[in-house]
């Protein structure tokens, strides 16, 4: 390859650092200036009331506080930075959801300038090093992670995630036993905060192929005149791949730890198998599927949705086929572009880093989820971005004709972002649009009917109850509250149809699925005294009773 050059409008008048500087501004302001309608948005009721609103624990940031936050399994995972986070800005703002909001979005913007003084400083494009990380900012798959506070922990973890990247060019400039443990410890704050980034010592293996050249000889030269695999000035030194990974054995011990505890979490709060558990052949055709899927989002960012549900059965196998060869396809391009090393990089970041949340191991019904791109697309940015500035390079396309496209794209992507935050405003909303976005969303319609019912709008949220019962017969809350309703206007042989189809749907996961079990049992005892069957009221009310202790033996036994 010959020597690249990179032509921003003001190179000729602006130092490099300068430059960095003023597009780092000019990064946050538009990300700050896009996202602000967050600050407005109430709390949603999926997981920020259990999170954050009525978690007594977050009231007060003490000694109680921090033992519990790195002690508790609350929510089915590990997270004690996340829950400290939550926790301070509470003692700085009380329960003001904007506030908590407006927290995650200056993380996000951070994380968007950490992103540039990674990408710059490690391979010297400041151009394309912007427009990735622009993109990053902008694209309205990122919204998610942002605006649900919830998942504050996604955004958080994505800092840390950063700065052990930006701290391991730092090591690998001059390996020392200090450098090193700095990167670990940031490592750690970073799983400390979300599990979802143990893939990183793999993602330093392939930054040690590129940009550092660690892996191989550096080949090719930076705008600046130095090689790829040079840090101010001086060669990095090469090594051989198993000494790399040798090298990574202490994160990847942290990662595997990491791995224990949220696993670990997991059985203790009943969140791995029960009735969503499928076949692993299924769980892997639908994976197969989705890394497709998360594809054509990062390309094609329309219906995005709040939730997405997992298929009872594996893809049409002309589908799965057709996914397969795909990513086969892309996958022999990417190892075989030996000249364009970021090709290959950007794809496995996103096909390695996307491992832990394909629903190979099935933790949920979701098959995907928006936040789960976070870390992964980026991958797929600095891919697109080297990429098209390459050919660009290699056609002599006009100079000015790069940056006008690039920033036609960043238009494009911040009103995608702005129309997709205006789901976000409350909670019908949010799910009105999950439901018209993913076709056969039962899950969708049964939110919707308990935010109605929560309204006191009972007789508008049976149709999505019952709506919700056709597209998913399998699903076993909606019966409930059908049944309930019917029990409550004296309809009991009805209510007791729906209720038994509760009981028989959650029979094989009976201990993942307590609280549904006693409500149904409860209700059932209540439609039998309609009918004057004094049995069968007794009855229920004693396995209300069993379920009931049942639940407050498993949780007591849970609690580490």
């Amino acid at each position: 390859m010959g020597r690249p050059s990179e032509q921003l409008p003001l190179r000729r008048f602006l130092s490099p650092e300068l430059q960095a500087a003023i597009l780092a501004f000019i990064l946050v302001a538009t990300t700050l200036t896009v996202y602000a309608p967050v600050k407005q948005h109430p709390f949603i009721h999926i997981d920020d009331y259990g999170y954050v609103v009525n978690n007594t624990h977050l009231r007060q940031l003490n000694w109680e506080t921090v033992k519990w936050s790195f002690t508790t399994f609350h929510y089915s995972n590990w997270d004690p930075l996340t829950w400290l986070s939550h926790s301070l800005d509470i003692q700085l703002f009380g329960m003001d959801p904007g506030k908590q909001h407006e927290t995650s979005m200056l993380l996000h913007a951070l994380n968007a300038v950490l992103l540039f003084w990674l990408l710059w400083k490690a391979t010297g494009y400041v151009g394309r090093s912007f427009v990735a990380a622009a993109i990053f900012a902008l694209h309205p798959v990122n919204v998610e992670p942002v605006a649900w506070v919830a998942e504050r922990k996604t955004v958080l973890a994505m800092v840390f995630f950063l700065l052990t990247m930006i701290a391991y060019r730092w090591y690998a400039s001059r390996p020392a036993a200090m450098r090193y443990l700095v990167v670990m410890a940031l490592f750690a704050m970073g799983l400390m905060s979300k599990p979802q980034i143990i893939t990183l010592p793999f993602v330093l293996l392939l930054w040690d192929y590129w940009p550092l050249g660690r892996m191989f000889a550096p080949s090719e030269p930076l705008p600046d005149g130095h090689l790829v695999g040079e840090t101010g000035g001086h060669a990095l030194v090469e090594k051989t791949f198993w000494w790399l990974l040798l090298e990574k054995v202490p994160l990847l011990t942290l990662s595997a730890g990491s791995a224990y505890l949220t696993m670990k979490a997991q059985w203790a709060n009943n969140t791995l198998g029960g009735l969503n558990s499928y076949p692993f052949g299924v769980r892997l055709g639908n994976s197969i599927v989705t890394y497709v899927r998360y594809l054509s989002h990062a390309v094609w960012p329309a219906n995005l949705a709040f939730f997405y549900p997992h298929a009872h059965s594996s893809p049409p196998l002309g589908v799965l086929a057709g996914s397969l060869l795909l990513l086969l396809l892309i996958t022999a391009v990417a190892l075989a572009a030996r000249s364009y090393r970021y090709l290959t990089v950007g794809w496995f970041w996103f096909l390695g880093t996307l491992v832990p949340m394909i629903e190979v191991v099935q933790v949920g019904n979701h098959a995907m989820a928006d936040r789960y791109a976070y870390v992964s697309f980026v991958g797929l940015f600095i891919a697109l971005c080297w990429g098209v500035a390459d050919f660009a390079q290699r056609w002599r396309v006009s100079r000015l004709l790069l940056p006008l496209a690039s920033a036609a794209v960043l238009a494009v992507l911040a009103h995608a972002t702005t129309l997709q935050l205006s789901y976000w405003t409350d909670d019908l909303t949010l799910w009105t649009h999950t439901a018209e976005a993913v076709p056969d969303n039962a899950m969708a319609e049964n939110v919707i009917g308990e935010t109605l019912q929560q309204k006191g709008q009972r007789d508008d949220a049976m149709p999505h109850f019952r709506r919700a019962v056709e597209m998913d017969p399998l699903f076993p809350f909606p019966y409930l509250h059908i049944g309930i309703y019917d029990e409550e206007h004296h309809q009991p042989q009805q209510a007791i149809e729906q209720l038994q189809k509760v009981i028989d749907l959650t029979q094989s996961a009976a201990e993942h699925m307590p609280a549904i079990r006693t409500q149904a049992y409860v209700h059932m005892s209540f439609a039998y005294a309609q009918l004057g069957d004094h049995a069968n009221e007794e009855k229920y009310l004693k396995l209300a009773a069993q379920q009931n202790q049942a639940e407050y033996d498993s949780t007591s036994a849970s609690m580490p």
